[in-house]
């Protein structure tokens, strides 16, 4: 818990706040603090590059040549380093295995780093947030492969969650409170729960006394459970899960609003990926329920399986952005 007020407390006297919110470049250790692991305010530092052929841990520098990197899969920060390693290590070693590639894991801290890896040729599959995925399609090069089917559906919903104390029944309650978004890119952690206040011709910077940025759906959960916010915008996803596999994180909170459904975070692959082995790994994953060993692993995960993703399941998305920035302007 001390880590954690130590966390806020570098937001407070280091971060600049543009619009009242706690945002700041110093965020490198961020998800450290929500997980209580040691803390200091300090200067930022790249996750590594976890290569699953051999097992090191390996510079995470990205400019490694295709034949050096072997298949680069970065994956967004939706859940901490620790619990991505946990969750996405079998499948992706089963992906190596199946195309015969060493595979490398590219961890970032934040949806944008993410993106920017794919004009610079630096990772050749990603498992992406569905708002970048829908507003940068073309800018970035994300060619869509596959969608997680999740509780019988391959879409997901923003949870707005507030303490489980809390007198809060809707989000008209949390005016003068505060609140955490997840990414700046995140569509139901960011985008979604703007677009809600949007409609009841609100902005946040108005509606909430102050707003942090937590760069990750468990953090946001962790930082509702442990009341060091009011309230928080979350995937439903994770939500869902860890009320299955770790009920301590939710019990302490309660979902009060629910969005409408949107297509699931896909798996994409860049357009520099030679199409032959873009079309085998999409053919992988998407037979990956129909093989023993593919099904237990999705299981662990809780995946049910991937399905070919429709457009259209993005634009709701779309939509929202467009009601935002009628501009046109991100």
């Amino acid at each position: 818990m001390k880590s954690i007020q130590r966390f806020i407390r570098c937001f407070l006297h280091h971060g600049p706040r543009p619009h009242n919110s706690w945002k700041g470049k110093g965020l490198c250790l961020a998800l450290a603090a929500i997980l209580s692991l040691p803390l200091a305010c300090g200067p930022e530092a790249e996750y590594n590059a976890v290569d699953f052929s051999s097992g090191p841990v390996l510079a995470a520098s990205g400019k490694e040549s295709p034949a050096e990197a072997g298949l680069r899969i970065a994956v967004a920060a939706m859940i901490s380093p620790e619990q991505t390693l946990v969750h996405y290590r079998e499948l992706l070693d089963y992906l190596g295995h199946r195309t015969g590639r060493a595979i490398r894991l590219l961890q970032r801290r934040t949806y944008g780093e993410v993106n920017d890896l794919f004009p610079r040729g630096e990772v050749d599959l990603a498992f992406l947030c569905s708002g970048p995925y829908a507003l940068y399609r073309e800018q970035f090069g994300f060619q869509a492969l596959a969608v997680p089917v999740v509780a019988g559906e391959p879409f997901y919903r923003s949870y707005l969650i507030v303490p489980r104390q809390s007198p809060a029944a809707a989000l008209e309650d949390l005016r003068g409170k505060v609140f955490a978004f997840t990414d700046p890119d995140s569509n139901t952690g960011h985008l979604v729960p703007r677009y809600w206040l949007a409609v009841r011709g609100e902005r946040p910077e108005a509606f909430f006394r102050k707003t942090i940025f937590t760069y990750s759906h468990e953090n946001s959960i962790l930082a509702v459970a442990r009341g060091l916010v009011d309230g928080a915008a979350v995937d439903g996803i994770p939500w869902e899960h860890f009320t299955r596999t770790r009920p301590e994180l939710t019990s302490a909170g309660r979902v009060i609003l629910r969005s409408e459904p949107f297509g699931s975070p896909p798996l994409v692959a860049s357009r520099e990926l030679p199409e032959p082995l873009r079309k085998r790994l999409q053919e992988i994953v998407l037979s990956m329920h129909a093989d023993p060993e593919g099904a237990r692993i999705l299981h662990a995960i809780g995946i049910e399986r991937f399905v070919p993703p429709q457009e259209t399941w993005y634009d709701p998305i779309r939509r929202m952005h467009a009601a935002l920035n009628p501009g046109g302007s991100p």
